[in-house]
């Protein structure tokens, strides 16, 4: 069954601002429908004009860029509540792909809607900018991570971003939580090779700083990791939900 905006589960997480009821009725109409996608299935393609956007109701996703050598750059995670295919939205085609990693639900709304979302709605328009700013932020901390951290500094960093997103879900569950992913992903996410990937993740345990085996993250001490990524801890800033 469809999930009706008023009950969606991810209002109750603390990852999220409260939508009004004037919000929420309009993105009642503006949803056009839900799409369950298994483990690998491709959601959007890089380079498709896809007439539809989501949001991810559950699981867990990848975003990358393939260049013309096959190589390949992850460029973020996707969590629950993020919002997928904006760039489509605003240029017309996706400058990457997107793959769900696990079992994933998503809350579909048509493209076509979307001009008529920002006319209508000035204050959830200014959400979806909100929403690329914190992207572009985002952003500059990869581009310095891959640039100026080292590789242990790297992955600490990494792992601590990931974990306050899951911490603001409510997905760590006494220091774990799930992740679904590969030392690929995290090696292309970074500008890494896999085997420096591997040995660094070693050191890390090694200082029992943090373990990721069988798809699960945990992390013992994460301000002393966030030292070691030179980062600080940024609390659960709310997000806004679409």
């Amino acid at each position: 069954m469809t999930t009706q905006c008023r009950y969606c589960p991810l209002q109750r997480k603390d990852a999220f601002i409260p939508m009004s009821k004037e919000e929420l009725s309009f993105m009642e109409k503006f949803k056009s429908g839900e799409l369950t996608v298994e483990p690998g299935t491709p959601i959007l393609l890089e380079g498709s004009n896809a007439p539809q956007l989501y949001t991810a109701l559950t699981g867990m996703g990848i975003r990358d860029k393939t260049l013309e050598n096959g190589n390949r750059q992850v460029i973020s995670f996707v969590f629950p509540g993020d919002f997928i295919g904006l760039q489509a939205g605003i240029m017309g085609e996706m400058g990457h792909s997107v793959e769900a990693r696990t079992h994933m639900r998503l809350c579909v709304f048509n493209r076509s809607e979307f001009w008529n979302f920002f006319k209508s709605h000035p204050e959830r328009a200014f959400d979806i900018t909100w929403l690329a700013a914190i992207e572009e932020h985002f952003m500059g901390e990869v581009l310095a991570t891959i640039g100026q951290r080292t590789a242990i500094q790297a992955i600490a960093w990494a792992m601590v971003k990931i974990f306050e997103r899951g911490q603001s879900l409510g997905m760590v569950t006494h220091n774990q939580m799930p992740l679904p992913y590969s030392q690929r992903d995290l090696a292309d996410a970074l500008g890494l090779s896999v085997v420096h990937t591997n040995k660094t993740l070693g050191a890390l345990k090694e200082r029992q700083l943090l373990s990721w085996s069988d798809r699960v993250l945990q992390i013992n001490n994460l301000a002393a990791l966030a030292k070691v990524g030179m980062t600080s801890l940024e609390g659960r800033q709310k997000r806004p939900l679409l």
